[in-house]
Formats: C-alpha cells, structure tokens, sequence
C-alpha cells in the first residue's frame, strides 16, 4: 500500500501544516499543501525556502537537493487541486469543521485515498464518523516543529483498517521518523500527558506564586528544554489554548484540564505567540 502512494497533500499552511509538508517534499513525494488563504501560502513558502536554505548552509542538504525539494512543493487555494493519494489535514481544531472539509475531499478522490487527520485531541473515531469510507481513515499526529520533531503518533479509530495504519507507520517511518501506534482516546499519549506542563504552568501564574520567565527559567534549569510559556509561544497560544478547551470538554470539565483565563485573554488579543511577534513574550 505504501509504493502506491506518490502524491501527499497537506490541508493548512500554518506551522505544522507547512512543516509536513516539508518533511513529505523531503522524503521525495510530490507535496501539495492547501490553504484558504493566500497570505498563508505565501508565508509556508517563505519559511520552507528559509528552513531549507538553512539547512544547505549547514551541509545537512545539497544545493541540488534544496532546489528538488522546493520544486517536489505545490501551493494551492483551490480546494478542487486536494487531489492525492494521502490527504493529511492540519486545519483548526474544531470538529465540524474538520467533518466538513473530508467530506469535500472524499467527493474529490476515489475510496482508495487515504485520509488523516494531525488533530492534537479531536478523537479519531468522532472525525470520522462522517466521513465515506472510515476505514481508510487515521490519525498522523507530528510534533512541532514536524521538520526536526522524530515522534509521531499513529493513531487508529474504531473503524480504521489495521492495514491502512501500519502502512501508514512504515510510510511515516521511512521519512526518517519514529512511530508510535496509539489508540482513539483524547489527547492520545503525548498530549494528554503534556497538557499539564500547559496547565499547571498557568495555574501557578494565574496564583501569583511566580512570573512566567521565572517560571520558564525553573523548568529550564530542571532540564527542560523550553518552559511551558516559551513553548506555547512557539506551538501557537490560540492553538494550545484550542487543545486544552477540546480536551477539557471530552474529559467531560475535569477541573484538571481547566483552560486558563489568562491565556483566552492572549488568544481574545490576537496575541497567538511567535506567529504574531508577540505571545507571553514579545519577538522583535
């Protein structure tokens, strides 16, 4: 089933949608990466173009092979190109959103595309249970930022055909990363068990026990490699804030998985982190 697979297209230019994309140009696939909105586009270019000259400046690639990478990479916001033989989606986390976008994609393409979603919590069987086919659909969860981030989760929904999920796990695995299989539960492994760096993190800020760079600089100088803070400036605060909210909902208001006031006060803002030069921390 994997030597089947010759065209990969990504849905959503944001940091993880354009940093998949770069890892399946990488690996040789022919790239399409999707989004509604042109600036977007245009951004995931501008900073593929900069990771990979980056990269050749260091010797990690050749001049030749950047320019085969770059040109592995098609930019589209017609939803009506979404035509490939794997489709992972890397848009907002909200559900009916996501139902909406596989069903159009599912008109686009025959039964035998495979469809897969890089939500951080949004349960696999939930997504796909409006979608044609569920068998032929998964979760291809990378980490941020997915060029230089090995893990990634595997994940089966109820429906999912087990052929389809290890296939996708050698697919995944021959691109240079390393797999985990895990089941359909929200938050999957990585998440549920991170979430409370997150929000321990903010309970302590919101209870004035310290300041966020002290708080940064604690957990740093324990051994980590960024604060809590840092790294929700570099994931996105809108995006870990949407994580958090999902999966305060599924677990059904656990108060340990509580979103925090502060961080919907940065999120209402229109401070989203690095992104937007300015999160908890200001980037110039």
């Amino acid at each position: 089933m994997v030597t089947n697979i010759r065209t990969i297209a990504i849905a959503g230019a944001g940091t993880m949608g354009s940093g998949i994309a770069q890892v399946t140009a990488t690996a040789g696939y022919k790239t399409i990466l999707f989004d509604i909105e042109p600036k977007m586009l245009q951004q995931a270019e501008t900073n593929i173009k900069k990771s990979l000259a980056f990269l050749s400046s260091k010797g990690k690639i050749s001049a030749a092979e950047e320019e085969t990478i770059l040109t592995n990479i098609t930019y589209t916001n017609q939803l009506s190109d979404l035509k490939a033989d794997l489709i992972i989606e890397a848009i907002l986390e909200k559900l009916e959103i996501k139902h909406q976008f596989f069903q159009q994609v599912a008109e686009l393409n025959g039964s035998n595309c495979i469809l897969a979603s890089n939500t951080s919590s949004i349960p696999i069987t939930q997504i796909a249970a409006k979608v044609p086919n569920p068998e032929r659909f998964l979760g291809i969860h990378f980490f941020n930022p997915a060029p230089i981030m090995k893990l990634v989760e595997i994940i089966s929904g109820v429906q999912t055909d087990p052929t389809i999920a290890t296939s996708c796990k050698k697919l995944i695995e021959d691109m240079g990363k390393t797999c985990v299989m895990a089941k359909d539960a929200p938050g999957f492994i990585v998440n549920r068990v991170a979430r409370h760096y997150y929000v321990e993190g903010l309970k302590t800020l919101e209870e004035n026990v310290a300041d966020f760079e002290t708080i940064d600089a604690l957990m740093e100088s324990s051994g980590f490699k960024m604060g809590p803070f840092k790294l929700m400036d570099l994931i996105g605060v809108d995006t870990n804030f949407s994580v958090t909210s999902s999966m305060y909902q599924l677990f059904h208001q656990d108060a340990k998985f509580r979103p925090s006031r502060i961080q919907q006060q940065l999120v209402d803002a229109g401070f989203h982190g690095k992104k937007t030069k300015r999160g908890f921390y200001v980037y110039p």
